[in-house]
């Protein structure tokens, strides 16, 4: 974390920079029939709302404990909290804004999503889904999205190897592209288009690296005569 981040102050970014440091790439449409394991076009696909998905996986919780009941309950540790502040400060700047918040019902996932909810301005409950879980089948995680279907912004939080396999299927249709999302990373995906576009994904590295630029550009300059 850079040293002088102050976690209570906004993050403000460059308009030109709000188009830089981010994977865009096109993908498939996110209709996944799971009988014929096809993928098409929904046919009232222009007569649903556009929706964003921001998929994110939990900050950081420390090491992983052997019993599965413990490690349900395992906490965020002190860089995982500064994670989620660090990733709510750039999805404010890059005006981010969501009509649901929905977790793992894993503690660490719940606690990212309620850090960085909260700072985004959400002040509803987090909504809890077992299609967030360790574990979770891919079927029940498009369960999930057509639930939501009506929402233009939706954050689910979860945990790895279930979201970025899930991003994967996504973005190929069939699990072939293989994305690195580490702990705090953030995924946009605009599921309404067709086909539909993974915007941008960024992690908390790449947030200390902004956070860093923006604030070295903003320091007054001094001239040396």
């Amino acid at each position: 974390m850079p040293a002088n981040f102050d976690p209570t102050k906004p993050l403000r970014l460059p308009e030109a920079r709000r188009q830089t440091h981010f994977i865009s790439i096109e993908t498939l449409t996110p209709c996944y029939h799971g009988t014929s394991g096809s993928w098409r076009t929904p046919p009232d696909a222009a007569e649903t709302n556009s929706m964003n998905l921001y998929l994110m996986r939990h900050a950081n919780a420390g090491l992983a404990r052997g019993n599965p009941a413990l490690d349900a309950k395992r906490a965020l540790i002190k860089e995982g909290k500064e994670q989620c502040m660090l990733m709510a400060r750039v999805l404010s700047a890059l005006k981010v804004q969501v009509d649901v918040v929905v977790s793992s019902p894993l503690k660490r996932a719940l606690q990212t999503a309620q850090f960085v909810g909260t700072e985004l301005g959400y002040e509803a409950k987090v909504e809890v889904s077992p299609a967030l879980a360790p574990g979770a089948e891919f079927a029940d995680f498009q369960q999930l999205l057509a639930k939501y279907a009506d929402r233009e912004g939706v954050l689910a939080v979860g945990h790895n190897p279930s979201v970025f396999q899930f991003l994967g299927r996504l973005i190929s249709g069939n699990g072939a592209a293989a994305i690195r999302m580490r702990k705090g990373s953030v995924a946009r995906i605009d599921l309404d288009r067709h086909p539909p576009l993974l915007q941008w994904l960024i992690d908390p590295r790449m947030a200390r690296s902004i956070y860093l630029s923006v604030a070295k550009s903003s320091l007054p300059k001094t001239s040396r005569k």
